[in-house]
């Protein structure tokens, strides 16, 4: 796969098919929804100019821009952390698709042995099929989270993602609605926080900095994930939204919203598909390789995906 085929610093369609575990609507406790709620942000409605008129791949189809209005809403101002998930795996019982599969995607820089992993997605041998990976265990059955509380829960499929949502109450945002909470109130940008991608020399998201794959200078000060607050937020108050973990998001993967006039309201994304819409890119995005970490990014999966970069926020 090269890179117009689509993002390959991941790999597609990484776990058997399974929608998850049942998971109760709502039954979060008072203490776990009182701490969801509090990482909450209030998104003023308005009008979006979605997409981009300049796209880096076409088969992202980010283009052109088109204009949609939303309603006001609210979202979480950082990506669910490994604390809060493992509150909601105590309180649920719920299984992640990884554990439920036995594995998941790790990259294959962070395993102290990579030819102990040989099997990989094709053209892309940097993910490495790791037994015993899972949101506990991110690099691995010998590591752990017990350091990371702060950190983005990863290898989460878009299934997982939505049984953390129904049991607290909340939703994940749709794609127009975690566009316009990222750009945080600046029009025509690329980033959250303007055009340049490390303002006065400050690098302001976590991605690749070297050569991808081989060779990570970490010159944003992270090598893989970083705490969910470790750069400033953006004018909405929400952090990392470039950088650092894939989010999913509710919508099917496919063409942007029609243009329209008036503009569509709230677009909700097509009825249907195979792949769910991830956003934001990740600390592995790369402009030689990647070049997915601008507000107007977008890439998809399969919901049953599970990987080491991909998490997720909530909305209300």
């Amino acid at each position: 796969m090269d890179q117009s085929e689509g993002c390959s610093c991941q790999p597609n369609g990484t776990n058997a098919p399974g929608a998850g575990e049942p998971v109760a609507t709502a039954a979060a406790s008072p203490g776990l929804r009182e701490a969801v709620l509090a990482g909450m942000r209030d998104i003023p409605g308005g009008f979006l100019e979605m997409g981009t008129p300049r796209p880096r791949y076409d088969v992202d189809f980010d283009s052109p821009r088109r204009r949609v209005r939303l309603k006001p809403f609210r979202l979480s101002s950082v990506a669910v952390t490994n604390r809060l998930f493992a509150q909601f795996v105590t309180e649920s019982g719920y299984r992640t698709t990884a554990e439920r599969e036995g594995w998941s995607f790790v990259f294959s820089a962070f395993l102290p042995d990579p030819a102990a992993h040989p099997r990989h997605p094709p053209h892309t041998p940097w993910w490495r099929m790791v037994r015993g990976a899972d949101w506990a265990h991110p690099k691995g059955p010998n590591s752990g989270i017990e350091e990371r509380g702060d950190h983005p829960v990863v290898h989460i499929s878009w299934h997982d993602a939505c049984a953390f949502a129904r049991f607290t109450g909340t939703r994940l945002p749709s794609e127009a609605e975690w566009e316009l909470g990222a750009r945080g109130g600046l029009k025509g940008m690329k980033f959250p926080w303007g055009n340049a991608l490390v303002p006065e020399g400050q690098h302001r998201h976590n991605v690749w900095q070297g050569r991808f794959p081989d060779e990570n200078l970490a010159e944003d000060g992270h090598v893989g994930t970083a705490p969910v607050t470790a750069y400033p937020p953006n004018g909405y108050g929400l952090h990392n939204m470039t950088g650092n973990v894939w989010e999913w998001v509710a919508d099917w993967f496919g063409p942007l919203p029609p243009a329209r006039h008036p503009p569509v309201v709230n677009p909700p994304g097509p009825p249907g598909g195979t792949r769910k819409v991830m956003r934001g890119g990740s600390h592995l995005c790369h402009a030689s390789y990647c070049e997915r970490y601008f507000v107007h990014s977008r890439t998809h999966n399969t919901p049953d995906s599970s990987t080491g970069h991909i998490g997720f926020r909530v909305a209300l």
